[in-house]
């Protein structure tokens, strides 16, 4: 029986790979590492990990690729890397299902940081059932689950906690970075992009649903759940 947490750390830089392992097994975790995308994903299968430390560019699949494939058949939590900064590739990545994203070089304390707020957001769930209803929306967050309308609507896990988060607690108006904490788990380490591109997804696939509620944007405050 494994004791500690597993992660996986996929980067073709040796040399990063060994300087990850030397600081995570300081803190106790276990640690599998690949070079290569394609066999990433053969490991990921074989033995899945509690979390996946995932770069970029990567030999035969990229790292967008294998964040992709891994999405198909889990929720583990992934933190993407990458010498890349631009906004477009922290949105591709967060739109494919990374819970967060590093840009190197990077500080490992923060690094660390990240990866023990992670993993306290991922538990199983309580068996007590959470799940909330208004008109024309029901959401089970125990069985990952949105009905609009009579309408089934799939989102990925992120999506999901952030809309239970907010249809907990509505009409009241969060910034990004409490919801950055009380979803994400941690507090000013994140990008506040993640919770824009997170409400941006939930309304593409919620929007015109109904006239009892929005996913509404207050300017210059954040974000809340309004019920009309």
């Amino acid at each position: 029986m494994r004791n500690c947490p597993r992660i996986l750390v996929i980067d073709d830089d040796k040399r990063i790979c060994e300087f990850i392992e030397l600081y995570l097994r300081k803190e106790m975790f276990e640690i599998g590492i690949c070079h290569d995308g394609a066999q990433a994903l053969e490991v990921f299968r074989k033995n899945p990990p509690s979390l996946v430390i995932l770069d970029i560019m990567l030999p035969n699949q990229d790292g967008y690729q294998v964040c992709h494939e891994i999405r198909k058949i889990s929720n583990i939590p992934i933190i993407m890397l990458t010498a890349k900064g631009e906004n477009f590739d922290k949105v591709l990545g967060l739109e494919l299902g990374a819970d967060d994203y590093m840009v190197k070089p990077f500080d490992p304390k923060e690094l660390i940081a990240r990866v023990k707020a992670v993993l306290r957001r991922f538990q199983p769930q309580s068996s007590n059932i959470r799940q909330i209803a208004y008109p024309d929306l029901y959401v089970n967050l125990n069985e990952h689950q949105v009905v609009v309308r009579n309408q089934s609507i799939e989102l990925k896990p992120k999506e999901m906690e952030l809309l239970y988060f907010l249809v907990s607690h509505a009409n009241k108006v969060f910034t990004r970075d409490q919801l950055l904490e009380q979803v994400w788990g941690y507090e000013f380490l994140g990008d506040s992009r993640t919770v824009d591109v997170h409400i941006n997804r939930l309304r593409q696939k919620l929007q015109n649903k109904s006239n009892a509620w929005e996913l509404k944007t207050i300017w210059g405050v954040g974000y809340k759940f309004e019920v009309k």
